[in-house]
């Protein structure tokens, strides 16, 4: 076989950090992400009562499916580099780029109610669009896989 040549890939400038700091920011705000008063003091009490080292709180996006995307918390000893953080006083919450994107807009509530307690999360998919749900779900001859 003749060799018809070796690949050069083309030239790649190296990324400048400072270009790219307008677009992209490591810090979450209260507009990306509500987290109410209820929902804060719950989770700074959990947090207090909790003996590991923790970072901070996750908020994660799960698959979607036929009810949707899930969405839930936990807590989490290390950031990463893809992490975007919304600092409180005796806690803070890191939520990754990807998960950003299905949340941003989104409230998490912390709500009692007689013999329940629970966190929620409300108004997701406020900037994307979309229901969360499937509608042929439950319908006849519908349904989701």
């Amino acid at each position: 076989m003749e060799n018809v040549g070796v690949y050069t890939p083309p030239a790649q400038n190296p990324i400048n950090m400072d270009d790219i700091s307008d677009t992209y920011s490591a810090e979450l705000s209260q507009t990306d992400l509500e987290v109410t008063e209820s929902a804060q003091q719950k989770l700074a009490e959990i947090v207090g009562q909790s003996e590991d080292d923790i970072e901070g709180i996750r908020i994660y996006v799960g698959g979607g499916g036929c009810g949707g995307m899930t969405y839930g918390m936990t807590f989490t000893d290390e950031k990463s580099d893809f992490d975007t953080v919304l600092p409180f006083d005796d806690f803070k919450v890191l939520v990754d780029v990807v998960a950003l994107n299905y949340l941003r807009g989104a409230q998490i509530d912390y709500i009692q109610e007689v013999g329940r307690e629970r966190f929620v999360f409300n108004n997701v998919f406020a900037e994307t669009g979309g229901s969360g749900t499937c509608g042929a779900c439950g319908s006849s001859g519908g349904g989701c896989s």
